[in-house]
């Protein structure tokens, strides 16, 4: 009788950065990512302009890079991550990133992270691939349901827990 209810998995809501198309983080062109040396995650690649970054988690901000292209934070169930905007895009020492949140602060998947100006970033360049990676997974999966197009802050995926 006891066996009729089992017990609810846990996971993780996964959300898309940006308005653009999804992209699995093994067809990103870093190797560090693409060959999930950090950890597993998926990459948006944003459309053109000024692209507003939001989270793809509810959480909260752990750091800032000082060059403003990456955002590290944490989960409520304590999986930490990063967002990566772009690639090799620490040489631009902040030039075309504005960030709007703070250490600490409180996020959720309609949180803007920071804005970043493809166009500039493009002219640089630069990949201006938007990578989310989480680090201390612990064979815990990321499992995406979405593929192609998305809208920012849409459900994509899962960490089940």
């Amino acid at each position: 009788m006891f066996g009729l209810f089992k017990k609810k998995k846990k996971s993780v809501e996964l959300f898309a950065v940006c308005n653009g198309t999804f992209k699995s983080i093994e067809k990103v062109n870093d190797t560090v990512f693409a060959d999930k040396i950090m950890g597993d995650g998926f990459a948006v690649s944003p459309t053109t302009g000024k692209v507003d970054v939001y989270s793809p988690i509810k959480g909260k901000v752990l750091s800032i890079f000082p060059t403003k292209h990456a955002i590290t934070f944490e989960t409520e169930e304590g999986i930490e991550g990063l967002v990566h905007m772009g690639i090799d895009t620490v040489a631009l020492k902040g030039d075309g990133f504005v960030v709007d949140v703070k250490e600490g602060q409180k996020i959720d998947q309609n949180t803007r992270l920071a804005q970043m100006d493809v166009d500039f970033i493009t002219t640089q360049d630069k990949d201006c691939d938007i990578i989310v990676v989480f680090t201390n997974l612990d064979n815990k999966k990321v499992a995406i349901n979405q593929m192609g197009d998305v809208k920012k802050s849409q459900p994509i995926g899962s960490i089940e827990l």
